[in-house]
């Protein structure tokens, strides 16, 4: 993965946690939308990753 694209991912995904800590104080459900988007987007890193490395390994 580049390091764009894995900065990009590791931004967005403090900031989804940052925003889910703040919902904390003001309502439940918004958290708990934010702690699932938060989730999918570090899963969906780990995705892209692991598509890059295993179309990467079979060029090789």
């Amino acid at each position: 993965m580049s390091k764009g694209l894995s900065l990009w991912f590791a931004a967005s995904s403090i900031l989804l946690l940052m925003v889910t800590a703040i919902m904390l104080t003001h309502s439940l459900w918004l958290a708990l939308l934010f702690c699932i988007l938060s989730i999918g987007n570090i899963g969906w890193g780990f995705v892209i990753k692991a598509k890059r490395n295993r179309s990467g390994a079979n060029q090789h």
